[in-house]
């Protein structure tokens, strides 16, 4: 019992000694801790956006503090930031007043690739999306009106045998994969596009600046020809954008479409 008492009063003392060393202060019955502060980055200062278009800039909250490519000698791919460049582009490839089948945003998203600035400004690949399968599509009924569209040759039959034939059949042959694809291949399509003069005012960032072809120029120009359908589409109705692709696409590249 002494022993128990004699602990009770030594851990008293040791309380009372830790409360002198080590005041606090009190407001009310609540103790206030001092806390120490951490250490935060630099908020940046705020950027005036209200007078710039989106396309136009990087939105401030998607940038990164800093760069991870340390020591990059990468040098920087030079595109284009001028309105009225890329309105000779669209009249070039759209006819007149084609600078106005557009809407200014989606001018520039058209244009733009998913490499170009990290895509932080929006990019083209839904609107390619929709492109693709709109001239696809025409392309399949380019065939299938205008048998001339393709040289198709009939393989004799060993037994003499003839196969029915009707003139609204006679394009079916035409219908086959390697038909389609030669005659709108990326190739063709990327030559189209150099024709209209698509690289002047095309947003991307290769992989080597040096060296385009080696980067997929020719499929990041045939899909950009596709974003360009999208956006007609989403913005004039797929009227016009079957139009567009059958007198500005499909007809430079030989396919020949009856009204």
């Amino acid at each position: 019992m002494a022993s128990l008492t004699s602990a009770r009063t030594a851990r008293t003392a040791l309380c009372s000694a830790c409360r002198f060393a080590c005041p606090s202060t009190t407001v009310g019955r609540a103790a206030v801790i001092p806390r120490r502060g951490l250490l935060t980055t630099t908020e940046q200062a705020p950027v005036d956006t209200a007078d710039k278009p989106r396309w136009s800039y990087t939105p401030p909250r998607a940038k990164a503090p800093f760069s991870l490519r340390f020591d990059s000698k990468r040098r920087d791919f030079p595109v284009n930031s001028d309105p009225k460049t890329l309105d000779q582009f669209y009249i070039r490839m759209l006819g007149a007043d084609g600078d106005k089948v557009l809407s200014e945003e989606v001018k520039w998203l058209a244009v733009t690739h998913k490499s170009f600035d990290q895509g932080r400004r929006g990019f083209n690949d839904r609107l390619a999306f929709l492109g693709k399968r709109i001239v696809q599509l025409q392309a399949s009924l380019a065939l299938v009106q205008n048998p001339g569209n393709a040289s198709s040759s009939t393989t004799p039959d060993s037994f003499g045998r003839e196969p029915f034939a009707h003139p609204a059949l006679d394009g079916l042959n035409n219908l086959s994969p390697s038909t389609k694809s030669f005659l709108t291949s990326k190739s063709k399509l990327a030559e189209l596009a150099q024709k209209y003069e698509l690289e002047k005012v095309l947003r991307w960032s290769p992989r080597k600046p040096n060296n385009l072809a080696s980067s997929g120029i020719e499929l990041v120009l045939a899909h950009t020809m596709y974003a360009i359908i999208g956006a007609i589409a989403l913005e004039k109705g797929g009227h016009v954008a079957n139009k567009v692709a059958q007198e500005r696409v499909l007809a430079p590249l030989g396919l020949k479409t009856t009204a």
